[in-house]
């Protein structure tokens, strides 16, 4: 009998040990979360590899606040396909996630859009034009992605307000391109 009761404080010692280790590690993960929370808060970038996607999604928000609208595109994009550039294997995004980001997407294309001048008829650059509908098919898709993203919604009523019903692109001039490394026409 006392050696069974050896056993059971023994076992019950081991799992107090194991239950102190893990609340010691769930209060350090949420330190790091707090501590990065603040960060995004007072909008400084977050220093460090802790959350990489994360500081990717704030400094592409950042760059897009400051009108560098190319930039933050291209690191939204890169976000869409985190999970295969980088080894985060336990953060995959969402659908909603994947929606804020096309929602962001669409935002920074309308504002490069609204930035641009109008032509001296008083027709909307070609450039203008082609973000216009990109930023329409970011916000199709991140609706597709999250239906009731009421941002997105308004966003879009918004971008539909400003782009012509009919709106064309004049279709590029190919006789300057090159296929492969053959440039085209007479040899």
């Amino acid at each position: 009998m006392k050696n069974h009761l050896m056993r059971k404080n023994q076992l019950l010692g081991v799992v107090f040990i194991v239950g102190v280790l893990g609340s010691v590690y769930e209060a350090y993960q949420v330190h790091k979360i707090t501590s990065a929370n603040k960060a995004l808060q007072h909008g400084d970038v977050l220093e460090g590899d802790l959350f990489p996607f994360h500081q990717k999604f704030a400094d592409a928000y950042q760059q897009g606040k400051t009108g560098n609208y190319k930039h933050a595109i291209q690191n939204f994009g890169q976000l869409l396909e985190a999970p295969k550039q980088h080894d985060e294997a336990l953060f995959t995004p969402s659908q909603t996630l994947k929606s804020q980001i096309h929602f962001n997407i669409g935002n920074q294309l309308f504002r490069s859009g609204l930035q641009r001048l109008v032509e001296a008829d008083g027709a909307i650059q070609e450039q203008a034009k082609f973000d216009y509908l990109q930023a329409r098919a970011a916000y199709e898709q991140s609706l597709k992605l999250d239906p009731g993203n009421q941002a997105a919604k308004f966003n879009l009523s918004l971008l539909h307000g400003v782009i012509p019903t009919h709106i064309k692109t004049v279709p590029q001039d190919p006789s300057g391109m090159e296929i492969s490394n053959l440039p085209q026409g007479l040899p």
